[in-house]
């Protein structure tokens, strides 16, 4: 294969492979984009096709051994925390009576108007402690 086709290749497959991470992320197409760039830099430099194959399967291995751990690693952390966690342990008071059979009711918690649910009723002026929180209706008890 000829110096300027191979190499022109091997950075075209690694163009593509970054569009498709780009396009659809898998954490996988981006390591073939890494081991065709070190293809084409054996290419550019006149090794043979089967150092240039070699080379490229080591890259892909190696990139994608060291680095996707540290990527996946990464990305599993819990995310943006929910407004209502700081909540949870807070004190308040009732302002609206929270029936449990419809598991209505308003409470006031650091200043803030928030929907509640109870197991027992609650009438309004019951001081309360969040206890938990489903999406943004807090669950409650008497404090």
């Amino acid at each position: 294969m000829q110096f300027d086709s191979a190499a022109f290749i091997w950075v075209a497959i690694a163009l593509l492979a970054a569009i498709v991470e780009i396009s659809i992320p898998h954490f996988g197409v981006i390591f073939v984009s890494a081991g065709a760039i070190v293809a084409a830099l054996a290419a550019a430099l006149n090794a043979p096709f089967a150092a240039q194959i070699l080379l490229f399967v080591i890259a892909l291995a190696v990139s994608f051994t060291l680095i996707r751990p540290r990527l996946v690693k990464n990305m599993s952390s819990r995310g943006v925390p929910s407004r209502t966690d700081a909540l949870v342990g807070k004190d308040g008071v009732v302002t609206h009576d929270i029936d449990p059979t419809v598991g209505a009711g308003r409470v006031n918690v650091g200043g803030e108007d928030w929907a509640a649910r109870a197991a027992a009723a609650m009438p309004a002026g019951t001081r309360i402690r969040v206890v938990g929180a489903d999406g943004i209706v807090l669950e409650v008890r008497s404090a």
